[in-house]
């Protein structure tokens, strides 16, 4: 029986698709194993958002070969769409292929015999329609469910349109049947993931359904306590989400949110579609209709022509709103992106200067979230995660918690009391008694 292992780069996306192709795997007849124990397959799942993609997937090929001798290497994901002929001169190589075709990989590389020459498929992804469904299962304590794949929109700094293609989806029906299957292995928490979430519904170019008809159905589903979704463009996130999220009894009061820029200017050359005054609309409705949500932030900074003056305003837009956490990325140069014609590039030293900044900002804004839930009662889905004799999970509204450890609270939903928040930043909570909780 071969051995085959798996090494995933990037988002959540990535990890569903990397979890089913495994299972892929096992059906017919391989053995998973760790990266590190001499597989004699290794498929490298890629990713294209930063600028060291190249460099990140060399790495691993270099460790794949100390690891095994003469492993099949398969190159799949973001990266090997958009490069595949680069990929391929990379030594140690076996093949790759691109978004189309990694669903495809066991009968394409029948056998995963050795070639002389790396075998390479990557069709035009803008031709591509079909939505192959993905979901993770035993890797972490919560599924990443794929709903969504491919994007419409034309960003100015995105590569993804040109690695995954046009938005497409999943059946509502195909969704919810995902997951009640999920249900049937223990899941608590499934997160819905695509590459533009929000826009579920559009199959062959038509629009079928909708997202709100999506969650709607989802909040049926028997066995599942939780549904996270992972994130969504403000201007998709219209209020009627918003209201039935505060109503939901499994659709957590957590959203994040990209805004990239808190400067209307920037949004423009960034060809996002709204402007900051819509956001702020949406995340003073969302702490309207539900006071206790978690909302995180998408933002990058450095993108050319942001002036210092550009910077502050966005600096002051975040401070100034009721959010809770923000995801800073540093802006990369990508290849074949209208940002690369704008000129008036900020200095890197520049771009490092104003991510710390943002970075400072949300440690305030994530550790203040936290105080105002001091003393309260919450429920914690604890997962594998264990570190100095402590547990930790995460409450609905996504505070991080951790308690003594007990191997019986992993995968369990626990009543705890939140007590204070630690210099490390995460919550301290206590049990509450087993005779207390309601799990």
């Amino acid at each position: 029986m071969k051995k085959v292992a798996f090494y995933t780069l990037g988002c959540k996306l990535n990890f569903s698709e990397t979890s089913s192709i495994m299972r892929m795997f096992q059906q017919h007849g391989y053995q998973k194993v760790e990266f590190n124990d001499t597989p004699d397959i290794v498929v490298v799942n890629t990713c294209s958002v930063t600028d060291n993609a190249d460099k990140k997937c060399r790495q691993v090929v270099k460790e794949a070969k100390k690891i095994s001798e003469n492993p099949f290497i398969i190159i799949i994901g973001c990266y090997a769409q958009l490069k595949p002929k680069e990929i391929a001169e990379i030594p140690g190589v076996d093949a790759v292929l691109g978004a189309a075709e990694k669903f495809r990989l066991i009968e394409l590389l029948d056998g995963f015999e050795k070639h002389p020459k790396t075998q390479v498929y990557a069709q035009d992804i803008a031709e591509t329609t079909i939505f192959n469904n993905a979901y993770s299962l035993n890797d972490r304590t919560r599924t990443f469910l794929k709903v969504q794949d491919g994007c419409d929109y034309s960003c100015s700094f995105c590569t993804i349109p040109l690695a995954r293609g046009k938005s497409r989806s999943d059946t509502i029906a195909n969704v919810v049947e995902a997951a009640k299957t999920i249900a049937e292995n223990e899941v608590k928490e499934i997160v819905l993931t695509g590459v533009n979430t929000g826009d579920f519904g559009i199959r062959n170019g038509n629009r079928e359904e909708n997202f709100l008809d999506l969650i709607q159905a989802l909040d049926n589903v028997e066995g599942i306590e939780r549904f996270r979704i992972s994130s969504i463009e403000p201007n998709l996130l219209h209020q009627e989400i918003i209201e039935f999220v505060s109503k939901s009894n499994k659709f957590v009061p957590h959203f994040h949110i990209p805004l990239q820029s808190g400067n209307n200017k920037m949004l423009k050359l960034m060809r996002r579609r709204y402007m900051k005054e819509l956001y702020r609309e949406r995340v003073n409705f969302i702490k309207k209709t539900i006071p206790e949500c978690c909302i995180g932030v998408d933002v990058i900074v450095g993108f050319p022509g942001e002036s210092h003056e550009d910077f502050l305003e966005t600096y002051q837009f975040l401070n100034e709103l009721d959010i809770s956490y923000l995801h800073v990325f540093t802006y990369s140069e990508r290849p074949n992106t209208q940002a690369l014609d704008l000129g008036n590039v900020v200095p890197m030293k520049e771009r490092n200067k104003r991510s710390k900044m943002l970075r400072t900002l949300s440690e305030k804004k994530r550790r203040f979230f936290y105080e105002q839930h001091v003393g309260k009662r919450m429920t914690v889905l604890f997962e594998k995660d264990v570190e100095g004799g402590k547990i930790h999970g995460f409450t609905d509204n996504y505070i991080r918690v951790a308690v003594d450890f007990s191997s019986e609270l992993i995968n369990q939903l626990k009543e705890v009391i939140l007590t204070e928040v630690g210099a490390n930043g995460i919550m301290k909570g206590e049990l509450i008694t087993i005779q207390e909780n309601v799990y």
